[in-house]
């Protein structure tokens, strides 16, 4: 018994799994995380080291070669280029495609601490190139009014962004750094006098290093008292500008001189290499990026609604203003690809009701395009496929080849039902005949897009959440075509029955073969002729004669040279 047949036998079946699996779709469609595209990963590292104060040669000599000495060797390494830079060398390392990029930074961490580089070096930093790395979104901090001292303004807005808004943001789900930019960034300022330096033999370098030396929380080891243990530490970190000035630098014969002796410590304001206005002022800018696997439009939303809590505390005197928010260029553009589908389909459901003029066999079709389309994002949600341009590009594609199946089986039913079968048997039989065909045809179109979610590279990642897309619609519709279609064709088919208490309502694939079949159809009727049993198997040119007995049965007997004598006795309550 083929699959059509099953469906038509079993239509009470087939709406519960359609029912079960269009509900879980639409569950997993308020799941699915939108993005713009999909999560495109690069298989780079980059290794950057500052060297304040170094030429790009010596950059080079001193930092560069000797790390691209041993990370150069590091496992799974296709490509390896530098830049030196003024004070900064960089060094990327290109991996092959489908390497494990945890793997691999721990390795190339390792290889890192096997490099001997000068003292004034920092220590490597070492980057994960991501283009999520960018904010998602950006807002600035401005005064409403300008104040008497437009640099304390700026002051005072940088130290309030960073000291209250940047912990509000931080707690918000799904960002990952708050990052804070512009104004006037608080720092120590130390000015020396020369001379008095001079005098004592110091350089400014060594003035340095003994600042550093002295700005430190020592641990003095432990004290034991009883059977108790005590840690001891030495507290020497700086708090306040005149602990900065009180610092011991020059001790000699008794004398102490300290550092507000040769210099003047004050607090400042660090050298500004960029200035943001918004609507003609200046202002401080907030940029927020979000977690690695953050959905980007949740993540803003959140945002929004922490900013709307956050507008109490802001007062009469700041306000914020929003200058980037990707997600509404996501949603933007979702919506044009949603709504470049639904036009689609509409489309091609007036096209399909030009051609086939049947109201019935364009409702048909059409009820196989929300159904597949629903029942797809249930299979996206299992495989991790987000909503994005190319996944929702895939939808928009696959919506015409949907109802292609559909087509082909619908029209061989029409064929065979206008060729004498009954609707019933139309649609078991039409089905059967063109279901090689339909399958050929769904796995040709599935050869052509599955295989770009194998491909290596950029184009795999940008192109797998389609190719995966317009498979699963593909093999959804290709099931809808083999059950919904010619049950739904099948519907009705007792119409000529209505009244009868039992009738011949199904058949065997081949009826004209090997058997035939009695069941029970709705209704009741008075009496039955062989006559009327004739018209139902006008292809086996032969006669099928009924007879019904008080008891409840019947028997349907069949010509021993087309039909296998077979007797059903079927036992219908009235």
């Amino acid at each position: 018994m083929t699959l059509a047949e099953r469906s038509i036998r079993r239509p009470i079946t087939v709406w519960m799994v359609l029912t079960a699996a269009i509900l879980f779709g639409a569950i997993a469609l308020g799941r699915l995380s939108l993005d713009l595209l999909p999560e495109l990963t690069y298989p780079s590292l980059t290794i950057r080291t500052t060297f304040d104060g170094a030429a790009p040669a010596e950059v080079e000599e001193q930092v560069t070669r000797r790390i691209e000495q041993r990370v150069g060797v590091a496992s799974g390494v296709r490509k390896m280029h530098s830049i030196s830079a003024m004070g900064q060398s960089d060094v990327v390392l290109e991996f092959r495609w489908g390497t494990n990029m945890d793997l691999a930074a721990i390795e190339v961490r390792e290889k890192l601490d096997l490099v001997r580089l000068p003292l004034e070096v920092e220590k490597p930093v070492l980057l994960r190139l991501n283009p999520n790395l960018d904010p998602i979104f950006r807002l600035t901090l401005t005064q409403i009014e300008d104040g008497p001292d437009p640099a304390e303004d700026l002051r005072l807005l940088r130290q309030f962004a960073d000291d209250f808004v940047k912990r509000r943001l931080d707690a918000v789900p799904g960002v990952a750094a708050v990052i804070v930019a512009g104004g006037f960034e608080e720092e120590v300022h130390v000015q020396i006098d020369q001379e008095r330096l001079a005098q004592l033999d110091l350089s400014v370098q060594d003035l340095a290093n003994r600042l550093q030396a002295t700005n430190v929380n020592l641990s003095g080891g432990s004290l034991k008292e009883g059977g108790q243990e005590y840690l001891v530490r030495t507290l020497n970190e700086f708090e306040t500008i005149k602990d900065i000035g009180d610092a011991i630098i020059y001790e000699a014969g008794g004398r102490i001189l300290r550092l507000a002796d040769v210099a003047e410590v004050k607090e400042g304001a660090k050298d500004r290499d960029a200035v943001m206005r918004v609507n003609g002022r200046e202002a401080v800018e907030i940029a927020i990026y979000k977690e690695g696997d953050g959905n980007t439009v949740a993540v803003a939303a959140n945002v929004r609604e922490a900013l709307e809590r956050l507008q109490p505390d802001l007062g009469d005197e700041m306000q914020t203003t929003v200058i980037y928010d990707q997600s509404t260029f996501i949603e933007s553009a979702i919506d044009e690809v949603r709504q470049a589908a639904l036009q689609g389909a509409v489309l091609a459901v007036l096209v399909l009701l030009l051609f086939l003029r049947s109201i019935r066999a364009t409702l048909i079709v059409a009820l196989t395009i929300p159904a597949s389309v629903l029942v797809t994002f249930g299979l996206m949600r299992n495989f991790d496929v987000s909503l994005n341009v190319m996944s929702l590009g895939g939808i928009a594609l696959a919506v015409g080849m949907l109802m292609d199946n559909a087509i082909v089986v619908l029209e061989n039913i029409a064929r065979r039902q206008e060729g004498g079968d009954s609707l019933r048997i139309a649609a078991a039989e039409g089905s059967s005949e063109v279901s090689g065909a339909v399958l050929a045809s769904t796995l040709t179109t599935i050869a052509v897009f599955l295989p770009l979610a194998f491909v290596d590279g950029i184009a795999g990642q940008l192109f797998e959440d389609q190719a995966l897309t317009v498979t699963f619609a593909l093999i959804v519709s290709l099931l809808l075509a083999m059950t919904l279609i010619p049950m739904l064709s099948a519907a009705g088919s007792g119409a000529a029955w209505r009244g009868c208490t039992r009738a011949p309502v199904y058949f065997g694939t081949t009826f004209c073969a090997d058997r035939l079949v009695w069941s029970a159809a709705r209704g009741r009727v008075r009496s039955a002729t062989p006559a009327d049993w004739t018209g139902l198997c006008p292809a086996a040119g032969s006669r099928a004669e009924g007879a019904m007995d008080n008891l409840g049965s019947w028997t349907a007997v069949g010509q021993p040279d087309r039909f296998t004598a077979h007797t059903v006795t079927t036992r219908i309550d009235p």
